[in-house]
């Protein structure tokens, strides 16, 4: 786990701050951490769905791809949402990758559409993994408002392309990192199936954040550490600032959100 853990600590500009992992490991805490985790894994999905539907693949792809997410959206968004009926349901293929076709608009569409499936593929198995954690556990769903965490680092994205890509590319890459990084220091101070669970997803996490880092290099065709560095401080600034809200990648914990 350390040795997966050396590229993620020396790209990330900070450490996740000992306070945040206070609150985080508190039991009380453990309802609203599960939610927003399980909500955060769906997101990356979606994210990464976007960025293949804006970028990568014709349009009867983009079809394909939005049949394949019908299911999840349709519980997370659903008011009369089944877990077990969603949890149970016939899978019948959960690889769509020989069905998408890349576009020629961008040359390194294929490996973007490639990295990207199979990011999405997991991201929606760990989705279901967390649900079926909390369900065990009697916690129940919840589509809950997603923190600032995320949107603040977009906002940084240049505008114009091919700029715009490789600046989002950046950014899958630091929440790939973090999360990998928040997965690795809660799992010591969580139960053991949680622990356990937290620290299986350490491969992929890195794997994600070094598809993304790899893709925004081959999609620049240059040396884009400049801009790396320039989100590393964005991100840093965020996890070390004073933060309201309590979510899987919120900042420093304000007063009132500390027990006392």
């Amino acid at each position: 786990m350390q040795q997966l853990l050396v590229p993620i600590n020396q790209f990330l500009g900070c450490e996740t701050p000992d306070s945040w992992i206070s609150l985080a490991k508190r039991p009380e805490q453990l309802t609203a951490l599960l939610i927003d985790h399980c909500n955060c894994e769906l997101k990356a999905a979606q994210t990464a769905m976007m960025m293949i539907r804006k970028y990568a693949i014709d349009k009867h792809s983009a079809q394909v791809l939005v049949t394949w997410a019908k299911p999840y959206e349709d519980f997370v968004y659903s008011q009369g949402r089944d877990v077990d009926a969603f949890l149970n349901r016939d899978i019948k293929k959960n690889d769509i990758t020989s069905e998408l076709v890349a576009n020629t608009t961008m040359k390194n569409s294929a490996d973007l559409m490639i990295k990207m499936v199979r990011l999405i593929k997991e991201e929606f198995h760990h989705f279901e993994q967390v649900l079926q954690i909390m369900t065990a556990r009697g916690i129940d769903y919840s589509n809950i408002r997603a923190g600032t965490y995320a949107k603040q680092l977009i906002s940084h994205v240049r505008t114009h392309e091919p700029l715009k890509i490789v600046d989002k590319l950046i950014v899958g890459a630091f929440i790939e990192a973090r999360s990998c990084e928040r997965f690795a220091k809660l799992a010591p101070h969580l139960d053991d199936e949680l622990a356990k669970f937290y620290v299986s997803l350490l491969r992929s996490e890195a794997r994600h954040f070094q598809d993304y880092l790899v893709l925004a290099q081959d999609i620049a065709g240059k040396d884009i550490s400049e801009r790396i560095a320039y989100f590393r401080a964005q991100e840093a600034a965020l996890i070390l600032s004073e933060d309201s809200e309590f979510r899987f990648h919120s900042g420093v914990p304000v007063s009132h959100l500390i027990p006392v």
